[in-house]
C-alpha cells in the first residue's frame, strides 16, 4: 500500500506544472533603422507590382516596386517591397498605407530589414543542376 502511495505522488510530480519551467517570453525582431525600403506585408493574392506602385506613389517618389509571387501559379506571396527615392517619402508611405487597406486586405509598411549576410551567401551561389554528376562513379 506504501508502495502505491509512494508511486502515485511521484507520478503527480512528474507531471506537475512546477516540474516545467515556464517558456521564455517570445522577443519580437529588433525594429529596422528608418531606409528609403520599405517591406510590405498581408497582400491579397490578386495584388499586382503596378497596384502596389500606384498605392504607395500617392506619398512620394517610388524608384521600384514589387510583388513576390509563386513561380508555379504566379499568384502574389502576400509581401512585397516598395523603394522610394528618400527616407522622407518612404516615412510618409507608411504612415499613408501601414493599416490600410489594399485590393480589400489591410496591408502592413514597415522599414526593411537588410539581409544577413549569410543569406546573401547562398542568393550568390550558383544554382545546383540536376543533370548527371560530373564524376564518374563506376569508373575504374
Amino acid at each position: 500500500m506504501a508502495a502505491a502511495a509512494t508511486a502515485r505522488s511521484g507520478f503527480r510530480r512528474m507531471f506537475s506544472i512546477s516540474a516545467f519551467s515556464p517558456p521564455k517570453p517570445a522577443t519580437p525582431p529588433p525594429k529596422a533603422d528608418p531606409s528609403p525600403n520599405l517591406f510590405v506585408s498581408g497582400l491579397s493574392k490578386r495584388t499586382t507590382t503596378d497596384g502596389l506602385r500606384d498605392a504607395f506613389a500617392k506619398f512620394g517618389e517610388v524608384i521600384h516596386a514589387r510583388v513576390v509571387t509563386d513561380r508555379v501559379t504566379g499568384f502574389s506571396k502576400g509581401f512585397g517591397f516598395v523603394r522610394y527615392a528618400t527616407v522622407e517619402d518612404a516615412a510618409k508611405g507608411i504612415e499613408g498605407m501601414d493599416g490600410k487597406f489594399l485590393d480589400g486586405w489591410v496591408i502592413f509598411a514597415e522599414y526593411a530589414r537588410p539581409r544577413s549576410p549569410q543569406q546573401q551567401d547562398m542568393n550568390s551561389q550558383p544554382q545546383q543542376s540536376w543533370g548527371p554528376p560530373s564524376s564518374s562513379w563506376g569508373a575504374q
